[in-house]
């Protein structure tokens, strides 16, 4: 009888922020057996006392660098503003520690570029917190996409709309399509990619920022991708829609009892050689009209399965599925799309746009 392989330490780790999402990244990493829960760290160290709770034993300070000198500290997760993630992940970094980042992964692609530069010199592992990639629909839209069942990729289109908070630093397009590229990003099939973006938004309250925008991409296949993003509708909409050679499949995030439905209807056009003599000069068209599936999917908190892929680059020394190059790419849509809302709506290459 083999001995049984005692299982290993769980990994230290801090949490920087206690505001919005800092709590939810508490939680999650407090019910993981992978990872043990040190510090909490926030310049309001009451409000950090307040998420943990009078009992909690986990320790709170407001000092980034008291946290960072703990060598029992292996991994630090930031939820912090984007505007702070670069000095405070290079303090990670630099101080030996994993770093996971909440989106986007910097505030501009020249600081996510440092980030990852950083990481690589010291075998880190940095990881981007784009949660939505971790939902059971995500996962299964990417195995869709990636097994050729849909076909090939013809369009995505998503749509992102709230009334929403509107924010103070960023417009509607840093807040909100970060999770739809990242999604894009995510579900893309080796080899496809964006090569060029353009943007057209709108500040009908005189907020001094666009509060509603649409993000038209080229892929280098051909293929278009859609983003609408809207602080101001007065109804919530989560819609993709990604449509196939073969299928074409709609996810709706706000219907829990068919999230995921898969149509085998489309549009079928005849190659030449299929065609008659008297054909040829017309391309045929016709239009498939077949069943529609609902694959189940199981229910599991995104942000768990995130921390649990959070583990999983760590212990294996392998990068994570959004790693910090999956965050510089959606960096650089970001920073093309909003050369191209300043320039009235120019379609902009993805590789210039991050160098304005």
């Amino acid at each position: 009888m083999n001995p049984t392989a005692p299982e290993p330490d769980p990994i230290g780790v801090a949490v920087v922020g206690a505001g919005y999402w800092g709590p939810n990244l508490v939680r999650n990493f407090q019910s993981s057996p992978a990872f043990r829960l040190r510090w909490l760290c926030d310049l309001d160290a009451a409000r950090a006392r307040r998420v943990l709770g009078g009992y909690s034993t986990v320790q709170v300070s407001a000092e980034l660098d008291e946290v960072l000198a703990d060598s029992q500290v292996d991994a630090v997760a930031i939820a912090t503003p984007a505007g702070t993630h670069l000095p405070v992940a290079l303090a990670a970094l630099r101080a030996g520690k994993h770093v996971l980042v909440e989106k986007p992964l910097a505030a501009t692609y020249a600081e996510g570029l440092e980030l990852v530069a950083e990481a690589d010199r010291r075998g880190l592992t940095l990881m981007c917190d784009h949660t939505y990639c971790y939902t059971p629909a995500v996962l299964r839209i990417r195995e869709f996409l990636r097994s050729g069942d849909l076909g090939e990729l013809h369009f995505l289109d998503s749509v992102r709309i709230n009334l929403g908070l509107v924010q103070r630093d960023i417009d509607v397009v840093w807040d909100l399509a970060p999770h739809d590229l990242s999604i894009l990003d995510f579900v893309l099939p080796p080899g496809v990619r964006p090569v060029a973006v353009a943007a057209q938004g709108a500040d009908g309250i005189g907020a001094g920022r666009a509060c509603v925008a649409y993000l038209t991409l080229r892929l280098n296949t051909g293929a278009i991708a859609h983003v609408h993003v809207n602080w101001l509708s007065p109804v919530k909409v989560r819609t993709t829609i990604v449509g196939g050679s073969k299928r074409t499949l709609v996810w709706d995030d706000l219907n829990p009892s068919q999230r995921l439905a898969v149509y085998d209807r489309g549009v079928d056009v005849a190659t030449q050689d299929e065609l008659g003599d008297e054909q040829r000069r017309d391309v045929l068209i016709s239009y498939r009209s077949g069943d529609m599936v609902a694959p189940a999917l199981a229910e599991r908190e995104a942000l768990r399965t995130m921390v649990d892929e959070y583990a999983r680059a760590i212990t294996t020394k392998t990068p994570a599925l959004t790693d910090g190059r999956s965050g510089l790419r959606v960096l650089a849509i970001l920073q093309a799309a909003t050369r191209s809302l300043a320039e009235g709506g120019t379609m902009i290459d993805i590789d210039e746009g991050h160098t304005a």
